[in-house]
């Protein structure tokens, strides 16, 4: 959905970076066959890290086989799925069925607008599974909305909408583990929404769009201020991480809490000097 929730492949072992590959892949299968080519168009390594982290808690059953695809026709590459790897589709294809929407709404953007309409009848049928869910991640995106509308610079109040969203995104079951998993998708959703945020200042500045972070731009502290929101963010989202009881995945894990997630400020940071 966004693309800042991914892997430090150059810190990752080999055979790190091959298992990373195959849940991607296994996760872009899944995605086919349940939603068809349209589906896959909404493949995502923010939802691949969310297969990883309920893959390591939970430790399911797997299949691995292996496929070829448009991107590498002419040879196979191992696929990994399991349970998650279906809930994971249905999360995205609601979650990308309102983002279309959200671009039609806030951008009048045509692809926006067609796409939605073809993802609707899909959307449906992951409503259908998780309508409670459904419900929760419609009404934050409607708030979210209104903040926009409102032209809101509370960026704890927006960060925090979006926020709920992951936390209820993360918390599959209800179990043992659910506070916690709501907890860390609460941290990293408004992460996720800031970083967001921050990448997209420059050119919501210049087509008149909402940014949540506008007003704070002016500050002559705004890099400093932007980076501690994110350092704090990403603090509490790691540390409630290290309670749960991951073995399986743990270090691309890490990786990706630790490294992966910044590797787009650092890029930002490297351009903007």
């Amino acid at each position: 959905m966004f693309g800042y929730v991914v892997c430090n492949e150059k810190e990752l072992k080999g055979r790190e970076l091959d298992l990373y590959r195959s849940y991607y892949c296994g996760f872009c299968s899944v995605l086919k066959q349940k939603y068809g080519k349209l589906g896959q168009l909404t493949l995502s390594y923010d939802t691949t890290f969310l297969i990883l982290l309920l893959t390591g808690l939970y430790e399911p059953e797997e299949t691995d086989a292996s496929t070829t695809c448009i991107a590498h026709p002419f040879e196979k590459h191992p696929t990994r799925v399991n349970t998650f790897t279906e809930y994971a589709a249905d999360m995205n294809i609601i979650l990308s069925y309102y983002s279309l929407l959200d671009d039609w709404s806030d951008e009048k953007k045509l692809k926006g607008l067609v796409l939605s309409r073809l993802l609707t009848g899909k959307e449906k049928k992951a409503c259908l599974t998780y309508a409670d869910k459904e419900a929760v991640i419609r009404d934050r995106l409607i708030k979210l909305h209104e903040c926009e509308e409102k032209k809101d610079q509370d960026i704890d109040r927006v960060s925090g909408l979006f926020g709920d969203i992951m936390a209820e995104i993360l918390a599959v079951r209800e179990d043992e583990w659910e506070e916690i998993l709501r907890r860390m998708g609460f941290f990293l959703g408004k992460f996720i929404y800031i970083m967001d945020a921050y990448d997209d200042l420059e050119k919501d500045r210049k087509s008149g769009s909402y940014n949540p972070l506008l007003e704070a731009s002016a500050r002559p502290d705004y890099e400093e201020y932007v980076r501690q929101i994110l350092t704090m963010m990403m603090a509490e989202c790691c540390k409630t991480f290290e309670t749960l009881p991951i073995l399986q995945n743990a270090d691309i894990l890490r990786n990706i809490l630790y490294s992966g997630v910044w590797s787009r400020y650092g890029q930002l940071q490297s351009e903007r000097k």
